[in-house]
Protein backbone atom coordinates (compact mmCIF):
# COMPACT_ATOMS: atom_id res chain seq x y z
CA UNK A 1 0.00 0.00 0.00
CA UNK A 2 1.33 3.42 -0.94
CA UNK A 3 1.86 5.89 1.89
CA UNK A 4 2.62 9.58 2.20
CA UNK A 5 5.04 10.88 4.80
CA UNK A 6 6.34 14.14 6.21
CA UNK A 7 9.99 14.74 7.04
CA UNK A 8 10.04 16.91 10.15
CA UNK A 9 12.82 16.92 12.79
CA UNK A 10 11.57 16.90 16.37
CA UNK A 11 13.82 19.93 16.97
CA UNK A 12 11.86 21.93 14.38
CA UNK A 13 8.43 21.53 16.00
CA UNK A 14 6.74 24.50 17.70
CA UNK A 15 6.85 24.53 21.49
CA UNK A 16 6.93 26.92 24.44
CA UNK A 17 10.68 26.51 24.93
CA UNK A 18 12.43 27.46 21.67
CA UNK A 19 12.99 23.91 20.43
CA UNK A 20 10.67 21.09 19.47
CA UNK A 21 9.91 18.68 22.29
CA UNK A 22 7.72 15.72 23.17
CA UNK A 23 4.85 17.68 24.67
CA UNK A 24 1.43 19.00 23.65
CA UNK A 25 2.64 20.53 20.38
CA UNK A 26 4.06 17.19 19.21
CA UNK A 27 0.70 15.55 19.86
CA UNK A 28 -1.02 18.36 17.97
CA UNK A 29 1.35 17.71 15.08
CA UNK A 30 0.28 14.06 15.05
CA UNK A 31 -3.35 15.16 14.91
CA UNK A 32 -2.61 17.34 11.87
CA UNK A 33 -0.89 14.40 10.18
CA UNK A 34 -3.79 12.07 10.93
CA UNK A 35 -6.39 14.53 9.65
CA UNK A 36 -4.39 15.02 6.44
CA UNK A 37 -3.95 11.31 5.73
CA UNK A 38 -0.19 11.28 6.43
CA UNK A 39 0.95 7.76 7.34
CA UNK A 40 4.68 8.23 8.02
CA UNK A 41 6.49 10.78 10.20
CA UNK A 42 10.17 10.75 9.35
CA UNK A 43 12.48 12.36 11.88
CA UNK A 44 16.22 12.95 12.12
CA UNK A 45 18.38 11.35 14.85
CA UNK A 46 17.28 12.41 18.34
CA UNK A 47 20.54 11.44 20.03
CA UNK A 48 22.40 14.06 22.12
CA UNK A 49 23.89 16.42 19.57
CA UNK A 50 27.61 17.02 19.73
CA UNK A 51 29.96 19.07 17.60
CA UNK A 52 28.18 21.75 15.58
CA UNK A 53 24.80 20.65 16.99
CA UNK A 54 24.75 17.95 14.33
CA UNK A 55 22.48 14.97 15.01
CA UNK A 56 25.00 12.95 12.98
CA UNK A 57 27.81 13.55 15.52
CA UNK A 58 26.01 12.48 18.72
CA UNK A 59 27.33 11.50 22.13
CA UNK A 60 25.49 8.18 21.99
CA UNK A 61 23.69 5.85 19.57
CA UNK A 62 21.05 4.96 22.16
CA UNK A 63 20.59 8.01 24.36
CA UNK A 64 18.11 10.76 23.55
CA UNK A 65 18.86 14.47 23.82
CA UNK A 66 17.35 15.94 26.98
CA UNK A 67 16.66 19.05 24.90
CA UNK A 68 13.48 17.33 23.65
CA UNK A 69 12.05 16.58 27.10
CA UNK A 70 8.77 18.42 27.67
CA UNK A 71 8.97 20.60 30.77
CA UNK A 72 5.18 21.02 30.79
CA UNK A 73 4.81 17.24 31.03
CA UNK A 74 7.22 17.19 33.99
CA UNK A 75 5.04 19.83 35.67
CA UNK A 76 1.86 17.86 34.97
CA UNK A 77 3.47 14.77 36.50
CA UNK A 78 4.29 16.68 39.68
CA UNK A 79 8.05 16.79 39.17
CA UNK A 80 8.09 20.60 38.92
CA UNK A 81 6.42 22.94 41.42
CA UNK A 82 5.50 25.59 38.86
CA UNK A 83 4.77 25.53 35.14
CA UNK A 84 7.86 26.91 33.36
CA UNK A 85 7.54 30.24 31.61
CA UNK A 86 7.69 30.42 27.85
CA UNK A 87 11.11 30.90 26.26
CA UNK A 88 11.84 31.84 22.63
CA UNK A 89 8.37 30.48 21.94
CA UNK A 90 7.98 31.85 18.41
CA UNK A 91 11.62 31.78 17.33
CA UNK A 92 12.27 30.58 13.78
CA UNK A 93 15.77 29.35 14.70
CA UNK A 94 16.84 27.03 17.52
CA UNK A 95 19.40 28.65 19.81
CA UNK A 96 20.75 25.40 21.24
CA UNK A 97 22.96 26.90 23.94
CA UNK A 98 20.30 29.30 25.19
CA UNK A 99 17.61 26.63 25.30
CA UNK A 100 19.89 24.27 27.23
CA UNK A 101 20.62 26.98 29.80
CA UNK A 102 16.90 27.66 30.14
CA UNK A 103 15.90 24.03 30.57
CA UNK A 104 18.66 22.71 32.82
CA UNK A 105 17.47 24.19 36.17
CA UNK A 106 14.02 22.70 35.59
CA UNK A 107 15.47 19.32 34.69
CA UNK A 108 17.62 19.29 37.81
CA UNK A 109 14.62 20.28 39.94
CA UNK A 110 12.66 17.40 38.43
CA UNK A 111 15.54 15.04 39.22
CA UNK A 112 15.61 16.06 42.88
CA UNK A 113 11.85 15.59 43.16
CA UNK A 114 12.19 12.18 41.50
CA UNK A 115 14.85 11.16 44.04
CA UNK A 116 12.95 12.33 47.11
CA UNK A 117 9.71 10.73 45.93
CA UNK A 118 11.38 7.33 45.53
CA UNK A 119 11.13 7.27 41.76
CA UNK A 120 14.40 5.36 41.50
CA UNK A 121 12.82 2.44 43.35
CA UNK A 122 10.02 1.85 40.86
CA UNK A 123 10.04 -1.29 38.71
CA UNK A 124 9.84 0.69 35.45
CA UNK A 125 12.86 2.78 36.33
CA UNK A 126 14.90 -0.18 37.53
CA UNK A 127 14.20 -2.14 34.33
CA UNK A 128 15.24 0.82 32.22
CA UNK A 129 18.37 1.58 34.27
CA UNK A 130 19.50 -2.06 34.13
CA UNK A 131 20.26 -1.76 30.42
CA UNK A 132 24.04 -1.77 30.06
CA UNK A 133 24.23 1.39 27.96
CA UNK A 134 22.34 3.56 30.48
CA UNK A 135 24.95 3.66 33.26
CA UNK A 136 27.77 3.87 30.70
CA UNK A 137 26.16 6.93 29.18
CA UNK A 138 25.65 8.56 32.58
CA UNK A 139 29.31 7.95 33.44
CA UNK A 140 30.40 9.37 30.09
CA UNK A 141 28.43 12.58 30.60
CA UNK A 142 29.56 12.95 34.22
CA UNK A 143 33.23 12.48 33.35
CA UNK A 144 32.94 14.71 30.30
CA UNK A 145 31.66 17.51 32.53
CA UNK A 146 34.44 16.85 35.06
CA UNK A 147 37.01 17.16 32.25
CA UNK A 148 35.79 20.53 31.05
CA UNK A 149 33.61 19.20 28.24
CA UNK A 150 36.49 18.22 25.97
CA UNK A 151 36.59 15.08 23.83
CA UNK A 152 37.12 11.90 25.88
CA UNK A 153 40.51 11.20 24.26
CA UNK A 154 41.80 14.36 25.98
CA UNK A 155 40.57 13.44 29.46
CA UNK A 156 42.72 12.45 32.39
CA UNK A 157 44.15 8.98 31.77
CA UNK A 158 42.13 7.30 34.52
CA UNK A 159 38.88 8.76 33.14
CA UNK A 160 39.83 7.95 29.56
CA UNK A 161 40.31 4.31 30.54
CA UNK A 162 37.41 4.06 33.02
CA UNK A 163 35.42 1.55 30.88
CA UNK A 164 38.26 -0.95 31.30
CA UNK A 165 38.51 -0.68 35.10
CA UNK A 166 34.93 0.35 36.05
CA UNK A 167 36.12 1.79 39.36
CA UNK A 168 33.64 3.40 41.73
CA UNK A 169 33.13 7.07 41.03
CA UNK A 170 33.32 9.85 43.62
CA UNK A 171 29.93 10.69 45.21
CA UNK A 172 29.49 13.97 43.33
CA UNK A 173 30.23 12.20 40.03
CA UNK A 174 27.87 9.37 40.90
CA UNK A 175 25.09 11.90 41.49
CA UNK A 176 25.74 13.36 38.05
CA UNK A 177 25.60 9.84 36.58
CA UNK A 178 22.21 9.28 38.20
CA UNK A 179 20.98 12.63 36.87
CA UNK A 180 21.71 11.64 33.29
CA UNK A 181 20.19 8.20 33.83
CA UNK A 182 17.02 9.95 35.04
CA UNK A 183 16.99 12.17 31.95
CA UNK A 184 17.24 9.12 29.71
CA UNK A 185 14.37 7.44 31.53
CA UNK A 186 12.21 10.55 31.09
CA UNK A 187 13.19 10.88 27.43
CA UNK A 188 12.35 7.23 26.74
CA UNK A 189 9.04 7.43 28.61
CA UNK A 190 7.91 10.59 26.84
CA UNK A 191 8.99 9.33 23.42
CA UNK A 192 7.31 5.94 23.74
CA UNK A 193 4.01 7.58 24.73
CA UNK A 194 4.27 9.84 21.70
CA UNK A 195 5.07 6.88 19.45
CA UNK A 196 2.14 4.94 20.90
CA UNK A 197 -0.17 7.81 19.97
CA UNK A 198 1.28 7.95 16.45
CA UNK A 199 0.73 4.22 15.98
CA UNK A 200 -2.82 4.54 17.29
CA UNK A 201 -3.36 7.11 14.52
CA UNK A 202 -1.97 4.57 12.00
CA UNK A 203 1.18 6.69 11.62
CA UNK A 204 4.57 4.96 11.49
CA UNK A 205 7.70 6.63 12.80
CA UNK A 206 10.72 6.48 10.49
CA UNK A 207 13.91 7.07 12.46
CA UNK A 208 17.29 7.89 11.00
CA UNK A 209 20.34 5.87 12.07
CA UNK A 210 23.70 7.24 10.90
CA UNK A 211 26.08 4.59 9.58
CA UNK A 212 28.93 5.98 11.68
CA UNK A 213 29.10 7.20 15.28
CA UNK A 214 30.82 10.32 16.57
CA UNK A 215 34.36 10.00 17.92
CA UNK A 216 33.36 11.96 21.03
CA UNK A 217 30.77 9.42 22.08
CA UNK A 218 30.14 6.76 24.66
CA UNK A 219 30.02 4.28 21.76
CA UNK A 220 33.73 4.80 21.05
CA UNK A 221 34.89 5.53 24.61
CA UNK A 222 33.28 2.40 26.08
CA UNK A 223 34.16 0.04 23.21
CA UNK A 224 37.42 1.27 21.70
CA UNK A 225 38.26 -2.05 20.05
CA UNK A 226 35.34 -1.62 17.66
CA UNK A 227 37.18 1.25 15.94
CA UNK A 228 40.54 1.93 14.32
CA UNK A 229 42.15 4.16 16.98
CA UNK A 230 45.70 4.86 18.07
CA UNK A 231 46.91 4.27 21.63
CA UNK A 232 45.66 7.74 22.66
CA UNK A 233 42.15 7.03 21.41
CA UNK A 234 42.42 9.18 18.29
CA UNK A 235 41.13 7.89 14.95
CA UNK A 236 43.78 6.56 12.59
CA UNK A 237 41.35 6.88 9.70
CA UNK A 238 38.36 9.15 9.17
CA UNK A 239 35.02 8.56 7.45
CA UNK A 240 33.62 10.68 4.67
CA UNK A 241 33.09 10.71 0.92
CA UNK A 242 35.35 11.82 -1.95
CA UNK A 243 34.71 14.97 -4.03
CA UNK A 244 31.10 14.99 -5.26
CA UNK A 245 28.10 17.17 -6.09
CA UNK A 246 28.25 18.85 -2.68
CA UNK A 247 31.98 19.57 -2.32
CA UNK A 248 35.03 19.78 -4.60
CA UNK A 249 37.24 18.52 -1.77
CA UNK A 250 34.82 15.84 -0.60
CA UNK A 251 33.28 15.58 2.84
CA UNK A 252 35.54 14.82 5.79
CA UNK A 253 33.05 13.87 8.49
CA UNK A 254 35.52 13.09 11.27
CA UNK A 255 33.85 9.86 12.40
CA UNK A 256 36.18 6.96 13.21
CA UNK A 257 36.26 3.95 10.89
CA UNK A 258 35.05 0.58 12.19
CA UNK A 259 37.45 -2.25 12.96
CA UNK A 260 35.50 -4.74 10.86
CA UNK A 261 37.75 -7.69 11.74
CA UNK A 262 37.11 -7.21 15.45
CA UNK A 263 33.38 -6.68 14.87
CA UNK A 264 33.20 -9.94 12.92
CA UNK A 265 34.98 -11.84 15.71
CA UNK A 266 32.24 -10.60 18.04
CA UNK A 267 29.36 -11.46 15.69
CA UNK A 268 28.69 -7.78 14.94
CA UNK A 269 27.20 -7.33 18.41
CA UNK A 270 27.76 -3.59 18.28
CA UNK A 271 25.45 -3.35 15.26
CA UNK A 272 22.92 -5.76 16.76
CA UNK A 273 22.70 -3.71 19.96
CA UNK A 274 22.50 -0.43 18.08
CA UNK A 275 19.83 -1.42 15.55
CA UNK A 276 18.02 -3.54 18.12
CA UNK A 277 17.50 -0.57 20.43
CA UNK A 278 16.49 1.66 17.51
CA UNK A 279 13.85 -0.89 16.55
CA UNK A 280 12.15 -0.20 19.89
CA UNK A 281 12.01 3.51 19.16
CA UNK A 282 11.02 3.45 15.49
CA UNK A 283 8.75 1.47 13.18
CA UNK A 284 11.04 1.99 10.18
CA UNK A 285 14.82 2.48 10.39
CA UNK A 286 16.48 4.50 7.65
CA UNK A 287 20.19 3.66 7.39
CA UNK A 288 22.00 6.85 6.47
CA UNK A 289 24.95 6.31 4.08
CA UNK A 290 23.85 2.74 3.38
CA UNK A 291 26.48 2.43 0.66
CA UNK A 292 29.16 2.00 3.35
CA UNK A 293 27.82 -1.52 3.97
CA UNK A 294 29.28 -2.26 0.53
CA UNK A 295 32.30 0.03 0.28
CA UNK A 296 33.41 2.94 2.47
CA UNK A 297 35.79 5.86 1.88
CA UNK A 298 38.78 5.51 4.22
CA UNK A 299 40.60 8.83 4.75
CA UNK A 300 43.93 9.07 6.61
CA UNK A 301 43.34 11.16 9.73
CA UNK A 302 46.30 13.33 8.75
CA UNK A 303 44.52 14.51 5.58
CA UNK A 304 42.73 17.86 6.12
CA UNK A 305 40.21 17.12 3.35
CA UNK A 306 38.54 14.02 1.92
CA UNK A 307 40.50 14.11 -1.33
CA UNK A 308 42.97 11.45 -0.16
CA UNK A 309 41.47 8.08 0.61
CA UNK A 310 40.53 4.71 -0.79
CA UNK A 311 37.39 2.63 -1.19
CA UNK A 312 37.40 -0.41 1.08
CA UNK A 313 34.94 -3.31 0.88
CA UNK A 314 32.71 -3.88 3.91
CA UNK A 315 30.99 -7.13 5.02
CA UNK A 316 27.50 -5.81 4.32
CA UNK A 317 25.84 -9.17 3.63
CA UNK A 318 27.21 -10.65 6.85
CA UNK A 319 26.10 -7.67 8.92
CA UNK A 320 22.58 -7.48 7.50
CA UNK A 321 22.14 -11.27 7.71
CA UNK A 322 23.06 -11.03 11.38
CA UNK A 323 20.65 -8.14 11.97
CA UNK A 324 17.82 -10.02 10.26
CA UNK A 325 18.53 -13.11 12.37
CA UNK A 326 18.95 -11.38 15.72
CA UNK A 327 16.21 -8.74 15.33
CA UNK A 328 13.13 -10.46 13.86
CA UNK A 329 10.87 -8.11 11.95
CA UNK A 330 13.38 -5.25 11.77
CA UNK A 331 12.24 -2.86 9.03
CA UNK A 332 15.19 -1.23 7.26
CA UNK A 333 15.27 1.22 4.36
CA UNK A 334 18.39 2.46 2.62
CA UNK A 335 19.72 5.93 1.88
CA UNK A 336 21.39 4.98 -1.40
CA UNK A 337 22.01 8.36 -2.98
CA UNK A 338 25.11 9.45 -4.84
CA UNK A 339 27.44 7.91 -7.39
CA UNK A 340 27.21 4.22 -6.49
CA UNK A 341 28.80 1.13 -7.90
CA UNK A 342 26.28 -1.56 -8.99
CA UNK A 343 27.13 -3.78 -6.04
CA UNK A 344 25.49 -1.30 -3.64
CA UNK A 345 22.15 -1.64 -5.43
CA UNK A 346 22.59 -5.41 -5.61
CA UNK A 347 23.06 -5.47 -1.82
CA UNK A 348 19.96 -3.34 -1.30
CA UNK A 349 17.86 -5.41 -3.71
CA UNK A 350 19.05 -8.69 -2.19
CA UNK A 351 17.17 -7.75 0.99
CA UNK A 352 14.31 -6.01 -0.88
CA UNK A 353 15.10 -2.76 0.89
CA UNK A 354 13.55 0.46 -0.33
CA UNK A 355 16.02 2.95 -1.73
CA UNK A 356 15.60 6.69 -2.32
CA UNK A 357 15.14 9.09 -5.19
CA UNK A 358 15.17 12.87 -4.90
CA UNK A 359 12.98 15.02 -7.15
CA UNK A 360 15.48 17.88 -7.44
CA UNK A 361 18.14 15.41 -8.62
CA UNK A 362 15.79 13.51 -10.91
CA UNK A 363 14.47 16.36 -13.06
CA UNK A 364 17.23 17.30 -15.48
CA UNK A 365 17.12 20.98 -16.36
CA UNK A 366 20.37 21.53 -18.27
CA UNK A 367 19.77 19.39 -21.36
CA UNK A 368 17.25 19.60 -24.16
CA UNK A 369 14.47 17.98 -22.17
CA UNK A 370 13.49 17.65 -18.56
CA UNK A 371 12.97 14.06 -17.48
CA UNK A 372 12.41 11.98 -14.38
CA UNK A 373 13.97 8.72 -13.21
CA UNK A 374 11.53 7.47 -10.59
CA UNK A 375 7.97 7.79 -11.89
CA UNK A 376 7.24 4.07 -12.42
CA UNK A 377 9.36 2.45 -9.68
CA UNK A 378 7.40 0.98 -6.76
CA UNK A 379 9.82 -0.44 -4.16
CA UNK A 380 11.25 2.97 -3.41
CA UNK A 381 10.88 6.18 -1.41
CA UNK A 382 10.57 9.41 -3.36
CA UNK A 383 11.39 12.76 -1.78
CA UNK A 384 11.18 16.30 -3.03
CA UNK A 385 14.40 16.74 -1.07
CA UNK A 386 16.11 15.70 2.17
CA UNK A 387 17.67 17.55 5.08
CA UNK A 388 20.85 17.95 2.98
CA UNK A 389 19.23 19.57 -0.07
CA UNK A 390 18.00 23.00 -0.96
CA UNK A 391 14.30 23.27 -0.28
CA UNK A 392 12.11 22.70 -3.33
CA UNK A 393 11.44 26.40 -3.84
CA UNK A 394 15.06 27.33 -3.12
CA UNK A 395 16.12 24.88 -5.84
CA UNK A 396 13.55 26.20 -8.32
CA UNK A 397 14.29 29.89 -7.74
CA UNK A 398 18.02 29.23 -8.25
CA UNK A 399 17.41 27.82 -11.74
CA UNK A 400 17.94 29.89 -14.86
CA UNK A 401 14.86 31.21 -16.63
CA UNK A 402 15.39 28.61 -19.38
CA UNK A 403 15.64 25.79 -16.83
CA UNK A 404 12.46 26.96 -15.09
CA UNK A 405 10.63 26.84 -18.43
CA UNK A 406 11.85 23.27 -18.97
CA UNK A 407 10.50 22.26 -15.56
CA UNK A 408 7.10 23.86 -16.26
CA UNK A 409 6.89 22.25 -19.72
CA UNK A 410 7.83 18.90 -18.21
CA UNK A 411 5.01 19.16 -15.65
CA UNK A 412 2.56 20.13 -18.41
CA UNK A 413 3.55 17.09 -20.49
CA UNK A 414 2.90 14.96 -17.38
CA UNK A 415 -0.64 16.36 -17.26
CA UNK A 416 -0.04 18.53 -14.18
CA UNK A 417 -1.19 21.97 -15.28
CA UNK A 418 -3.06 23.52 -12.36
CA UNK A 419 -1.68 25.52 -9.45
CA UNK A 420 1.61 27.15 -8.60
CA UNK A 421 4.93 25.56 -9.49
CA UNK A 422 5.18 24.36 -5.90
CA UNK A 423 1.71 22.76 -6.10
CA UNK A 424 2.56 21.08 -9.38
CA UNK A 425 5.89 19.71 -8.16
CA UNK A 426 4.28 18.32 -5.01
CA UNK A 427 1.44 16.84 -7.07
CA UNK A 428 3.95 15.17 -9.37
CA UNK A 429 5.77 13.65 -6.38
CA UNK A 430 2.56 12.42 -4.77
CA UNK A 431 1.41 10.81 -8.04
CA UNK A 432 4.52 8.64 -8.20
CA UNK A 433 4.04 4.86 -8.02
CA UNK A 434 6.70 4.66 -5.32
CA UNK A 435 5.45 2.95 -2.17
CA UNK A 436 6.45 5.91 0.02
CA UNK A 437 6.38 9.59 -0.96
CA UNK A 438 7.93 11.80 1.71
CA UNK A 439 7.95 15.59 1.68
CA UNK A 440 9.94 17.82 4.06
CA UNK A 441 7.69 20.16 6.02
CA UNK A 442 9.58 23.19 4.63
CA UNK A 443 8.45 22.11 1.15
CA UNK A 444 4.84 21.78 2.29
CA UNK A 445 5.14 25.35 3.56
CA UNK A 446 6.74 26.51 0.29
CA UNK A 447 9.76 27.95 2.08
CA UNK A 448 12.91 28.98 0.26
CA UNK A 449 16.35 29.47 1.76
CA UNK A 450 14.83 30.19 5.18
CA UNK A 451 13.76 26.53 5.39
CA UNK A 452 17.18 25.12 4.47
CA UNK A 453 18.18 22.68 7.22
CA UNK A 454 21.77 21.63 6.51
CA UNK A 455 24.57 22.23 4.02
CA UNK A 456 26.85 19.17 3.77
CA UNK A 457 30.53 19.88 4.26
CA UNK A 458 29.85 22.82 6.59
CA UNK A 459 29.69 22.89 10.39
CA UNK A 460 27.73 25.05 12.81
CA UNK A 461 25.16 27.80 12.41
CA UNK A 462 22.79 27.99 10.57
CA UNK A 463 22.78 24.20 10.13
CA UNK A 464 20.12 22.27 12.06
CA UNK A 465 18.51 25.45 13.39
CA UNK A 466 15.36 25.72 11.24
CA UNK A 467 12.19 25.79 13.32
CA UNK A 468 8.47 26.19 12.61
CA UNK A 469 7.14 28.77 15.11
CA UNK A 470 3.49 27.65 15.02
CA UNK A 471 1.08 25.37 13.17
CA UNK A 472 -1.03 28.03 11.43
CA UNK A 473 0.42 27.74 7.93
CA UNK A 474 1.20 24.01 8.26
CA UNK A 475 -2.43 23.25 9.09
CA UNK A 476 -3.70 25.21 6.09
CA UNK A 477 -1.21 23.71 3.63
CA UNK A 478 -1.72 20.11 4.78
CA UNK A 479 -5.45 20.58 4.39
CA UNK A 480 -4.93 21.87 0.83
CA UNK A 481 -3.08 18.71 -0.14
CA UNK A 482 -5.36 16.28 1.68
CA UNK A 483 -7.13 15.08 -1.48
CA UNK A 484 -3.84 14.26 -3.20
CA UNK A 485 -2.54 12.54 -0.07
CA UNK A 486 -5.62 10.44 0.57
CA UNK A 487 -5.94 9.57 -3.15
CA UNK A 488 -2.40 8.26 -3.03
CA UNK A 489 -3.12 6.23 0.09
Amino acid sequence: MRKTGILMPVSSLPSRTGVGEMGAEAYHFLTLLKESGIRIWQILPMNPVGYGNSPYQPYSSCAGDELYISLDTLYEEGLLKERPEGFHEYATKVDYDAVRLHKEPYLREAFQTFLTSGGCETKDYQEFADQSWVYEYGAFRALKKANGGCCWNEWKQEDKMWPDARTDLAPELETEVQYHMFLQYVFFSQWMKLKEKANAYDIQIMGDVPFYVGVDSVDVWAAKDNFLLDTDGRPIFIAGVPPDYFSATGQRWGNPIYNWEYLKENNYQFWVDRIGYSSKLFDIIRIDHFRAFDTFWKIPASCPTAVEGEWIEAPGYEVIDTLKEKIPGVNLVAEDLGDLRPEVLELKDHYHLKGMKILVFSIETKGKYAYDSFRDVENMIVYTGTHDNDTLMEWYHNLTCAAKRKVRRFLTREGIRQGSVKDRLLAYTLKSKAEYAIIPMADILGQGKEGHLNTPGTVGSPNWEWRMPDFTLAGKELKRYKNLITFRN
